[in-house]
């Protein structure tokens, strides 16, 4: 069997794609993998076929641009980079297609939410593809439907009506914005322009939701092609698979520390690693800061609170005694497998929806990051990590984590939706 995968973003958003490559190689499949260019040096210490998606300079200037990080214009920077990528994700797409035909092998396209390329080329070319969501806040419902960044609703409002003015947003406000470059590419190809974004996004060939049910409950609306599975796990393939000498010995060197991280694309973070660092001084717990940019962490840190510019949470945070994140849904993991509290403060994305996920669960809680101070936080910490009720489901959901492998179930479902009839 034959397999393409494209996927793009940050750590979070790719790393679990390398492992699904590396799995499906290892069951014997012949898998290329288009990635950010900043990730082929981890898809080749995988051993993985991988080839660049873009120019290193498509990506920089997204993440240089301080609103990526603002609620309502991240998405609209986000959507303009998968715009420009659709084409050469299309290439590859059909490249890997055409090699697949001439050696007479099944084929099948694995595609994150955003990989506009290999829908192009489902419906041009008749591939089939299986689109790829790693959480669930694009999973539109009338019953359960997700918190949407920068679109706060009351919460006494019933969930059809919140329904419903998400999908008259996307019509009237979201869809008119965001399709006409989407559309502009399509019909270089020759295909009709599509009305709903939301709609078109999910593959009829297939839809993962890389969450489990006990995180998102399934809807009997969502899509019907929809296959769950649980997170994942892949931060063995990150940058350091390994624990430095350095980090062993601070956190040898005392109490499980807190754990505070925005996000491997976050740039302009110096507001809320300062404000962290004096919470955790304030309820005389350690602190271990992670940002690969220096000028993010105040120059001059408090004893007991450490910098370092990358860790692997799956090693680390069992470590730890919580964890301070901005809602990523790879860090989200990383801290249910470790069975610790979190504190999320949310920036854009799926991060409202996550966080919202945790607090339902019983695992965590959320502070705005417009009101973010060492004080509040310090409270929210504290209240936190001395509630037993939440040390229990932090507990269950670590029992939970390990009852399956995501990864090898999100293979399953991939090579039954290449075999299907």
């Amino acid at each position: 069997m034959r397999i393409s995968i494209v996927a793009f973003g940050s750590h979070g958003d790719v790393l679990p794609f390398v492992a699904l490559a590396h799995t499906l190689v290892r069951r014997g499949h012949r898998v290329g993998l288009a990635v950010p260019p900043s990730f082929e040096g981890i898809g080749r210490r995988a051993g993985l076929d991988v080839h660049a998606l873009g120019k290193p300079e498509d990506y920089e200037a997204v993440n240089a641009d301080a609103r990526l990080w603002n609620a309502k214009a991240g998405a609209r920077i986000l959507f303009g980079l998968a715009v420009r990528l659709a084409r050469p994700a299309y290439d590859r797409t059909a490249a890997e297609a055409g090699a697949a035909r001439t050696s007479g092998e099944p084929f099948v396209t694995v595609a994150s939410t955003l990989s506009f390329g290999p829908r192009i080329a489902q419906e041009r070319l008749g591939v089939r593809v299986v689109t790829t969501h790693l959480s669930p806040f694009l999973m539109r419902s009338r019953f359960a439907p997700p918190i949407l960044p920068g679109l706060d609703l009351p919460a006494w409002l019933p969930a059809r009506a919140v329904h419903a003015i998400q999908r008259n947003v996307d019509r009237f406000v979201v869809d008119p914005a965001r399709l006409p470059p989407l559309n502009a590419v399509r019909a270089e190809f020759g295909l009709r322009p599509i009305a709903r974004l939301t709609d078109w996004l999910p593959s009829p060939d297939g839809l993962l939701l890389m969450v489990p049910p006990w995180f998102a409950p399934p809807q009997v609306d969502w899509p019907a092609q929809t296959v769950q599975a649980n997170f994942p796990r892949a931060d063995r393939f990150g940058d350091e698979p390994e624990l430095s000498g350095g980090l062993r010995a601070f956190l040898d060197g005392g109490p499980p520390p807190i754990a505070v991280t925005c996000g491997s694309s976050m740039r302009h973070g110096l507001p809320f690693f300062t404000a962290m660092a004096e919470a955790c001084v304030r309820i005389g717990r350690r602190a271990l800061l992670v940002s690969a940019r220096p000028e993010q962490v105040p120059p001059i840190l408090p004893p007991g609170v450490l910098h370092v510019p990358y860790a692997p949470f799956g090693q680390l945070l069992p470590l730890c005694a919580g964890l301070v994140h901005h809602g990523g849904i790879g860090t989200t993991a990383e801290a249910l497998a470790a069975g610790i509290p979190q504190f999320v403060v949310p920036n854009a994305f799926d991060q409202f929806d996550n966080a919202a996920r945790l607090v339902r669960l019983g695992v965590g809680r959320r502070l705005d990051r417009a009101y973010v101070t060492a004080e509040r936080a310090a409270a929210t910490l504290d209240a936190l990590l001395n509630d037993p009720a939440i040390a229990a489901a932090c507990a269950l959901a670590r029992a939970r984590m390990e009852a399956e492998d995501g990864i090898a179930a999100a293979c399953d479902a991939i090579e039954a939706a290449a075999l299907r009839p």
